[in-house]
């Protein structure tokens, strides 16, 4: 009913008509040039135009060009094992299934364009061997693995000289205007920070909502890095700037850490009092016009900082109770910190925005030959297993019923197995891919007995095609509506099995429409039972793996290694933004775990500062002590389990270490241990009381 309204609501703008016009004309042209080659299967040529449609020409090129490679891994995988294994069905079967879950598998844990891949080559070796089975009497392997890539390479082709020439649309000024939205989205976070007198990350005030404005910068930071590896495929401004661009966007990570430090230093510092708050006003005004001078910033410059700020800091730190000079020191350091990633990062985008990709010299690369990004061993062990039943099942069916038509139920089966794994639960989804299949038939019965008897030439096939593929189209550029247009598009135009000499046999025709549905029935039932989860079973699952991850920086010392740990980390926090939960519980956890990801850097400067303790024997016991306590509380966080007792330990022992460093000589050690140990109390183990510095130590290095 909903989707009903929908598409009676449906209204196509100019983009939907000049996008489904350049796809149309895409389509007919490979269709055309397939008859005029007489190839054997001209449907997957126009198929493949209809699946890798996009917009944009960067993101079609990189499709188009991966689709290419996962087609003739599977073309070649498709004309080695089959002959071996032909003869025996059921190692046959095994070896598909096992072949289909472990591509399934890699692509899931690859969440760049480059798990298309994979993810193809998987279920085209599927439909190559069931097309080579059904037509054993008739057909050559060799030749079916060479037409489909033949062909599936002239869709491509064709797509790649309308999209390239027909009004081209670049992902480079989208990326752009993205990466803008994000600094202005952190210089508005940065003004409430330091200007509200309310916390940020406060659940119980009225601006709660920059929880969320926090949580989308990283998730944005994310969707920005994997649109970069399109611009290596169009001739936007931006061309070639992928590297510098992630690496810049590597660093941006360092920003939101401080931002969330400084939101967490602020609500300490009012819990205490409010007299600093005039200062901090002030010092916000000329940080904010210091950050915001548009001169060309030199590499030289980084590290400077506005004339008043240490003078600022120091008076403010005197004028304040000892109470408040820790957290005012750690609040320094966090805007120091802030300050020079910021302008870093604002050197960066000047060059590349001139086209130069180095980096500055005091900027260390985190950037390796894959993106440290989250990665969910589970879905993707789950995903690769649903799709191992799926083909077993299917294959099985086909094998034991002898229904010779049961090719494409297996063939649907595999995959509907893959294309929609990428979710937490696909099983609407496929529902409605079902839904698509079932108005195809009806679309293919009509065409094929009502239209297509007074068709003789190739234009009036291109006339009556037009009003139906165009709609269907239109729909791409809609995510509720795709989910209906694309299905119905191919499962018509497959279904339609065009060629030269057309002919539609009826059995045949009914046998494949019978098997078009059932293949995805079977998955959804499949899927249903191993893959599908929740969206709260997704995020205490990616929170547990987010637990682990800080277990993990517990042991990481200060570096390259670390930082793109921490990267890692906040990638999370983005995937876990994108949820959509209704437990409250689960989504305080969310915004807990933002804090939380901020605080990691506080466990490496305390192993820092370990090493600086040389004759602090027992302060560097204890310093071990709280790590194995850290190690258990979040352990047992990991596993679900209570975590009073952990904590118990964990606020003591922070405790006697503060305490106990009163022995420290060493001004400086002092201040910056007494700083982590705040920060951890506060960020890590959520307890409010402030550390308080011995009352000889005046003030507070940052």
């Amino acid at each position: 009913m909903l989707l009903t309204q929908q598409l009676l609501a449906f209204r196509p703008t100019r983009l939907d008509w000049i996008f489904a016009t350049k796809t149309f004309v895409a389509g007919m042209l490979a269709l055309y040039v397939a008859f005029q080659l007489d190839l054997p299967y001209p449907i997957w040529a126009i198929g493949t135009v209809f699946v890798i449609a996009n917009p944009y020409s960067g993101m079609m090129s990189s499709k188009s060009i991966y689709r290419i490679l996962g087609t003739l891994l599977g073309a070649i995988v498709s004309i080695v094992v089959t002959p071996l294994l032909i003869n025996t069905p059921l190692l046959f079967t095994l070896f598909l299934a096992s072949w289909v879950g472990g591509c399934l598998y890699l692509s899931l844990l690859d969440r760049t364009p480059r798990s298309y891949v994979s993810m193809l080559a998987g279920y085209t070796t599927v439909i190559i061997c069931y097309n080579f089975v059904y037509s054993i009497d008739t057909g050559s392997l060799f030749d079916m693995a060479i037409g489909r890539f033949l062909e599936i390479t002239l869709g491509v082709v064709c797509s790649a000289i309308v999209t390239t020439t027909i009004f081209p649309m670049h992902i480079g000024p989208t990326v752009k205007t993205k990466i803008d939205q994000t600094f202005q989205d952190t210089h508005q976070i940065f003004e409430h920070i330091l200007s509200n007198n309310q916390s940020l990350l406060n659940n119980n005030n009225n601006d709660g909502h920059y929880i969320d404005a926090l949580g989308s910068l990283a998730r944005d930071l994310s969707d920005i890095h994997v649109m970069a590896v399109h611009l290596s495929y169009e001739k936007s401004t931006l061309r070639g700037m992928t590297k510098p661009l992630q690496e810049m966007l590597n660093q941006m990570t360092m920003l939101v850490s401080n931002l969330v430090a400084m939101s967490e230093r602020i609500k300490q510092l009012d819990r205490i009092d409010q007299v600093y708050r005039h200062k901090i006003s002030i010092l916000h005004e000329y940080i904010a016009e210091f950050l915001q001078d548009h001169q060309v910033i030199s590499a030289h410059e980084l590290n400077h900082l506005p004339a008043q700020f240490e003078l600022d800091f120091e008076e403010m730190t005197q004028a304040s109770p000892y109470s408040q000079q820790v957290i005012l020191g750690s609040l320094k350091m966090d805007l120091r910190h802030f300050i020079q990633n910021m302008r870093a990062i604002e050197l960066i985008w000047q060059r590349i925005q001139k086209g130069d990709v180095t980096l500055p010299e005091s900027v260390s690369p985190m950037s390796t030959h894959y993106p440290h990004l989250h990665r969910d061993q589970g879905m993707a062990v789950r995903g690769g297993i649903s799709a191992f039943l799926i083909i077993i099942v299917a294959t099985g069916f086909w094998i034991l019923s002898g229904w010779k038509a049961g090719f494409m139920m297996a063939e649907m089966a595999a995959i509907s197995a893959c294309i929609l794994t990428a979710m937490d639960n696909p099983v609407p989804a496929l529902k409605m891919f079902i839904r698509g299949n079932l108005y195809a038939a009806i679309a293919v019965f009509i065409y094929a007995y009502g239209i297509f008897p007074n068709i003789t030439e190739f234009w009036q096939l291109v006339l009556v095609l037009a009003p139906f593929i165009m709609f269907c189209l239109m729909l791409y550029l809609h995510p509720p509506l795709i989910g209906v247009g694309l299905p119905l598009l191919m499962g018509t135009v497959m279904g339609l099995s065009l060629q030269n000499r057309y002919s539609l046999d009826q059995t045949f025709f009914f046998d494949a429409s019978i098997g078009t549905v059932l293949g995805p029935i079977i998955s959804v039932y499949i899927i249903h039972l191993v893959r599908a989860m929740s969206p709260e079973i997704t995020v205490q699952r990616t929170l547990s793996l987010h637990y682990q991850a800080i277990r993990q920086a517990l042991y990481m010392p200060y570096g390259v290694q670390f930082r793109t740990h921490l990267r890692s980390m906040f990638d999370r926090i983005g995937v876990l933004n994108t949820k959509m939960v209704q437990s409250n519980e689960l989504k305080k956890k969310i915004n807990l775990a933002l804090v939380e990801s901020s605080a990691v850097i506080d466990l490496a400067r305390l192993q820092e500062l370990f090493n600086q303790l040389q004759e602090y024997d027992s302060l560097k016991r204890n310093m071990v002590e709280l790590q194995q306590h850290f190690d258990d509380y979040f352990r047992a966080k990991e596993m679900a389990q209570d975590t009073q007792i952990a904590h118990f330990k964990i606020v003591s022992k922070i405790e006697h270490l503060h305490l106990q460093s009163k022995a420290l000589s060493h001004d400086e050690v002092l201040e910056r241990l007494q700083i982590s140990l705040n920060n951890i109390l506060s960020s890590l183990c959520h307890v409010s009381p402030p550390l308080t510095l011995p009352q000889e130590v005046s003030h507070v290095h940052g």
